[in-house]
C-alpha cells in the first residue's frame, strides 16, 4: 500500500531549522492497521500529514499503491488524496451550520456529484456507522462520540484504500473511545488499510502493530 524509504522533513524559522522526520523508513500492507505512538514533538503528527500527501518531504522517497509521490503540485496532490485517502481528525472538523448528512455528503459535492446521489450514498454511509437517524441533526445536537462517527462516514464515502486518524479518540471518554475503535476495527477486517496516531496504549493495543517514534526517528515497531 504504502513505503517510505529514508524520509527527512525540516521545517524552517528565521534563521534556525527543525529537523522533525530523520531517515524515516516504513512500509504499510494493504489491509494492516497500524497505530503511531510518541511523546509530543516526536514527529507523529508531520509523519501522519507526509502519509497524507498535506506536507511536502525534503528527501527520501514515498510510494502510495505503487506511485511516487513527489514534487507535486496543489492540484496533484489533492488528486491523490481524493483518490486514496480518507481522514479522521481529533477535532472532527464538521460544518457546524452543516447537517451531519449534509457534513457527509461534502466530498461527493466536491466531486460534481449531483444531490439526489450524494445525498443517498451519504445516507448509506452513515447507516453504516449507526447514525442514519441522525442525518438531520448538526453538530451540536450530536455528542462527541456522533460527531466522530459522522467524521469517519465523510472519510469513507469517497473509498479510500487509506485512513488516516490523527487522535480520533482524544477528545471523547473511554466508553465512546472503545466503541470508536470497534467500529475501525470492523472496517479494517472489511478491508480499509488504517493508519492511527494516538498517545493512549489502550488504543493503540487494538492495532495489528505499533511504530514508536522519537526525537524523529522510528524507535521502534511492535507486532
Amino acid at each position: 500500500m504504502l513505503r517510505l524509504e529514508k524520509i527527512n522533513k525540516s521545517y524552517r524559522s528565521g534563521t534556525s531549522s527543525l529537523h522533525v522526520l530523520r531517515d524515516v523508513d516504513l512500509e504499510i500492507a494493504s489491509g494492516d492497521f497500524v497505530a503511531i505512538m510518541g511523546s509530543s514533538g516526536s514527529g507523529k503528527s508531520t509523519l501522519l500529514n507526509v502519509v497524507g500527501i498535506l506536507d511536502r518531504y525534503d528527501s527520501g522517497t514515498y510510494q502510495l499503491d505503487g506511485h511516487l509521490v513527489r514534487d507535486l503540485s496543489d492540484r496533484q496532490a489533492a488528486r491523490y488524496r481524493n483518490r486514496f485517502i480518507g481522514f479522521v481528525f481529533q477535532t472532527f472538523n464538521l460544518l457546524p451550520f452543516k447537517s451531519a448528512l449534509d457534513n457527509v455528503a461534502l466530498p461527493l459535492y466536491y466531486r460534481g456529484v449531483r444531490r439526489r446521489e450524494r445525498n443517498a450514498r451519504a445516507l448509506e454511509y452513515l447507516g453504516r456507522v449507526g447514525l442514519r437517524e441522525r442525518a438531520h441533526h448538526l453538530p451540536t445536537e450530536l455528542s462527541g462520540g456522533e460527531c466522530q462517527r459522522v467524521a469517519v462516514a465523510r472519510a469513507l464515502i469517497t473509498e479510500p484504500k487509506l485512513l488516516l486518524a490523527d487522535e480520533p479518540t482524544g477528545a471523547l471518554d473511554t466508553q465512546t473511545s472503545y466503541q470508536l475503535m470497534d467500529l475501525l476495527h470492523t472496517l479494517n477486517q472489511e478491508g480499509l488499510t488504517i493508519l492511527l496516531v494516538t498517545h493512549e496504549h489502550d488504543i493503540a493495543e487494538r492495532a495489528h502493530r505499533t511504530i514508536v517514534l522519537r526525537d524523529g526517528r522510528i524507535m521502534s515497531a511492535e507486532a
